[in-house]
């Protein structure tokens, strides 16, 4: 059963934080390099960092794949967009439907909020998520790059979802 749920307490967010450590060098050493991963880590997937994060307007919610946190989403509402920041499984936990369950959730929120598109950045080497991104009906924007401090850039493609 995948459940998910909105995180709100530091201890949540420490679960979350917990779930980027493994995922993100589980998948992503091999795409950007461990300094920058380390680099991210720290600043933007600590419980701190999740916490302002929320002050600014970001939901986190964690996944759950029967009642073990599995995943994690992080959504933003913009004007007429929903901006999906995350979305991240465990590797043990895939292929069971919990990204597309995870996917429908996001959709649903953007419903919600009466969002016309949803958009998200996807490193432009991260051919597996690009590839399932098209097959969930995102087109590929373009590139666009950020400086993210510490000598690091974000080398990202922008891809969109329009809303039925």
């Amino acid at each position: 059963m995948i459940n998910i749920q909105l995180a709100s307490t530091n201890q949540e967010f420490k679960v979350i934080e917990s779930l980027a450590h493994i995922i993100w060098r589980e998948h992503y050493i091999l795409i950007v390099g461990k300094p920058q991963i380390d680099y991210m880590l720290k600043k933007f997937q600590s419980a701190e960092a999740m916490q302002q994060q929320v002050a600014d307007g970001m939901q986190y919610f964690t996944v759950f794949y029967n009642e073990t946190p599995a995943g994690y989403i992080g959504i933003k509402t913009e004007p007429d967009t929903l901006f999906l920041s995350k979305i991240y499984v465990l590797k043990s936990y895939r292929g069971k439907g919990i990204a597309k369950k995870a996917m429908q959730f996001v959709e649903e929120k953007a419903k919600s909020y009466s969002l016309k598109t949803i958009r998200l950045t996807v490193n432009i080497n991260n051919e597996i998520a690009i590839k399932a991104y098209e097959k969930l009906g995102f087109i590929n924007a373009g590139p666009i790059v950020a400086d993210i401090g510490n000598g690091f850039i974000m080398d990202d493609y922008l891809m969109k979802k329009q809303m039925d």
